[in-house]
């Protein structure tokens, strides 16, 4: 496997940790704007720690080639990010989102 490839699967395991995480700490008794912005932030604060990890991966590849490192993987990651954070955040809180039956 080469170093892009490497980077690409990080990147992607790094989205799922991602997705995990926004979805147990999204409040649920608070407004939209609130989850979203917790979302994002972490979301940008885990791409942050994945680019890092990704350029110490790739220490040994072309100067020209390098700048590649910063968006390859980046379609896995997001996509990682907003199906862990649905399935976690519904999995959690699925009793106090359905509506209640008398």
């Amino acid at each position: 496997m080469d170093v892009f490839e490497r980077v690409y699967y990080t990147r992607a395991i790094h989205g799922i940790i991602a997705g995990i995480i926004a979805g147990v700490v999204i409040p649920v008794d608070h407004d939209q704007g609130t989850s979203v912005g917790i979302a994002l932030l972490l979301t940008i604060v885990l791409y942050i720690i994945s680019f890092v990890v990704g350029k110490s991966m790739a220490k040994n590849v072309p100067k020209d080639k390098r700048k590649k490192i910063a968006t390859e993987g980046i379609v896995p990651f997001i996509f990682m990010t907003i199906v862990f954070m649905i399935l976690v955040y519904t999995g959690l809180h699925q009793s106090v989102l359905l509506p209640q039956h008398q």
